[in-house]
């Protein structure tokens, strides 16, 4: 097997390794879902810190030990990390509530979220092809929120949790090349410890067995995720691989049918539809006008 995957193009294992990370996506959701909202999502995100930052630490040591996590931008890790911590907590508290498929549709509208931050804070020009895409995609967003009837609470959370991960790709673009991934994640996952440690003589509640189980899985879900994204990126461009997030959409409807027995309402897969076409426009868009340049 494992010669067989090294046999392959780069494209080939990356779009592999992409679906991978969206499938540890989803089952990242689906137990934080199952920890359930008596657990309070500060202290799930705080306990999942601790576990990614523990199976970083081989990796940076390999890498060169603390040598290595030396950096000049400190403050724009620290706001990534901020950000990150948010939509994780936003997230968390959305799993809890909502349906997988529901908050994963709503979280596919990051490219939309991202192109607008881009224009506001890195001075980006958007043509009006793109700005149709993004116009689009929103009302995707307001298909899947389904505000004829009232709004959860939940899915604003989502929405939250969306512009928050949005906001942390256009960190990532100002940390630029300079800084490795593995040193952005530990960060990122050291600042989730240090603020909500805050929090924790506050709302810490003892978790039985099956949540410290559930609240490992997380964490392992998470670094696989990173380090799968990782070296999808490394593999093929960004517009090769970006689009096979939207299997997650998949995932998520297979998890809750399996699990809770829910059907996903037809507002909710007729969003994630126009929301997915809309991405997927603006990652091909973006991809040819950078080859253009």
């Amino acid at each position: 097997m494992i010669f067989f995957f090294k046999k392959q193009s780069n494209n080939f294992k990356a779009i592999t390794a992409m679906l991978l990370a969206v499938f540890c996506v989803t089952i990242m959701s689906v137990q934080a879902k199952l920890i359930g909202i008596e657990f309070n999502a500060v202290q799930i995100t705080f306990a999942r810190a601790i576990v990614v930052l523990i199976l970083l630490m081989p990796l940076i040591y390999k890498l060169g030990g603390l040598d290595f996590l030396k950096t000049k931008k400190p403050f724009l890790h620290f706001f990534r990390g901020l950000a990150g911590l948010i939509g994780n907590v936003m997230f968390f508290l959305a799993y809890q509530r909502l349906p997988v498929a529901d908050v994963t549709v709503i979280s596919q509208a990051v490219p939309i979220f991202s192109c607008i931050l881009a224009i506001i804070f890195l001075g980006e020009t958007i043509g009006w092809r793109r700005w149709t895409a993004i116009t689009i995609g929103f009302l995707g967003v307001i298909i899947a929120i389904n505000p004829s009837v009232n709004i959860a609470v939940a899915s604003l959370y989502a929405l939250g949790g969306t512009l928050m991960w949005s906001s942390t790709i256009i960190f990532l673009r100002l940390l630029g090349s300079t800084e490795h991934p593995v040193k952005t994640v530990f960060y990122f996952m050291l600042v989730s410890v240090l603020i909500t440690s805050i929090f924790q003589p506050f709302l810490w509640k003892e978790p039985s067995f099956e949540v410290i189980l559930l609240i490992i899985g997380i964490g392992v879900a998470a670094f696989l995720t990173q380090l799968l994204m990782t070296y999808a990126l490394q593999k093929a461009p960004a517009s090769i691989v970006s689009p096979f997030n939207y299997t997650g959409i998949i995932w998520a409807i297979i998890f809750d049918y399996i699990i809770w027995n829910a059907h996903p309402m037809f507002a909710t897969i007729f969003g994630g539809i126009i929301i997915t076409i809309s991405g997927i426009y603006i990652f091909k868009r973006e991809a040819k006008i950078k080859s253009i340049k």
